[in-house]
């Protein structure tokens, strides 16, 4: 890996992670145009850098986090149901994720119902994620399941989900934001141990690798956030919803003109 693809990577990880895009998707095109092999330094980086985006939200809602221990609580509820079916569905996802045509398949469904949501769940009652209950913690969490089908978009599922349950589009996308810390922070530490227990290390150049690729998600990631959050409060998700569906015909015409699109 050099750093010009470091970058291009954390770029769109940076970009796609908080969107209801799906950063899965976006990494096939990436990886596949810039012709990368998925070497086990490659699917790890590809992960770890989400810490970086992680300290992102961190940064940008510091003060929420201080609030109170129920605010912890709601996200352990909603983060449970996806942490445990992809414990027990680990085999069927590995499985669904050698298939770029179930992403591009996903993109293209999720975006048709992004171009309906805001029509769905047109009548919020709570601007505050904070407000939520339990139950409505637990549900959202039941929703970001779907993300287990690579393609799908936790952060759509998730903001779904919370519009379902009465929030606003922006108290939505705040509380899928939250949501995403412990997620992702599992699925870092999960990758790191199973490359060192593969008996893999890093060698210098690797360790500044990750440092450049973590500090650029952390700074876009900002940028995105920030972004999505003007754009979902003044014009909604239809834009979001025909993005998924040029991307997802996008891989779909690469399939079929002879690529060899691999998700790493």
């Amino acid at each position: 890996m050099t750093y010009f693809q470091a970058i291009v990577l954390a770029i769109i990880e940076g970009l796609t992670e908080f969107l209801p895009v799906s950063s899965t998707g976006h990494m096939i095109i990436g990886t596949a145009l810039m012709g990368m092999e998925p070497s086990p330094f490659v699917k790890l980086f590809t992960i770890v850098i989400q810490l970086g985006t992680i300290l992102s939200v961190l940064f940008l809602y510091f003060k929420r986090f201080f609030r109170s221990l129920d605010f912890y609580y709601k996200l352990a509820v909603a983060a449970i149901p996806a942490s445990i079916l992809g414990l027990l569905l680990n085999d069927f996802i590995d499985s669904l994720l050698e298939s770029p045509l179930t992403v591009a398949v996903m993109l293209v469904v999720g975006g048709v119902i992004l171009l309906f949501v805001d029509k769905w769940f047109n009548r919020p009652q709570l601007d505050n994620s904070d407000d939520i209950s339990y139950k409505q913690s637990f549900i959202i969490g039941l929703y970001q399941c779907l993300a287990l089908i690579p393609g799908t978009s936790r952060s759509a599922s998730t903001i779904v989900g919370a519009m379902t349950q009465g929030l606003t589009r922006k108290a939505a996308a705040e509380f899928s934001f939250f949501l995403a810390i412990p997620m992702m922070l599992g699925a870092s530490v999960v990758k790191l141990y199973k490359f060192f227990k593969e008996g893999h290390t890093f060698t210098g150049e690797e360790i500044n690798l990750l440092i450049v690729g973590n500090v650029v998600g952390f700074v876009v990631a900002i940028i995105a956030i920030k972004t999505f959050i003007n754009v979902l409060t003044r014009y909604g998700f239809k834009a979001f919803g025909w993005y998924r569906i040029i991307v997802g015909l996008v891989i779909i015409g690469l399939l079929l003109g002879g690529h060899s699109l691999q998700i790493i």
